[in-house]
């Protein structure tokens, strides 16, 4: 019998190639990366070094010379080749700035 994937995401996701800056928290480590999809809750990060599940993140991502900040946390990784993201602190503002984006995403992609 085939396996049934369960969808657990509350926020649907939207296909965004953007930079991204990492940081981990409090480490310090800094990380070169990029996004493949991006919801309101979360985010996948492209790289090929992710962090270990739990690992707290300062995200900055680019899009058009625009800046969002957020901070999250490692919920998932797929060695060699990114990590899933949930955002756990956005400020109102930086969260207007993403639900704009994510809105005129249909029109860019």
């Amino acid at each position: 019998m085939p396996e049934v994937t369960v969808e657990r995401r509350n926020s649907p996701r939207y296909p965004m190639l953007l930079a991204a800056q990492v940081l981990e928290l409090p480490r310090g480590a800094k990380l070169t990366a990029h996004t493949s999809d991006i919801s309101r809750t979360s985010c996948y990060l492209d790289t090929l070094n992710p962090s270990p599940v739990g690992t707290k993140l300062r995200i900055r991502l680019t899009h058009h010379e625009e800046l969002f900040e957020a901070v999250g946390t490692v919920v998932y990784t797929s060695a060699s080749l990114g990590m899933g993201v949930a955002f756990t602190e956005i400020t109102p503002e930086e969260m207007l700035k993403l639900e704009r984006w994510l809105a005129n995403s249909e029109d860019e992609y």
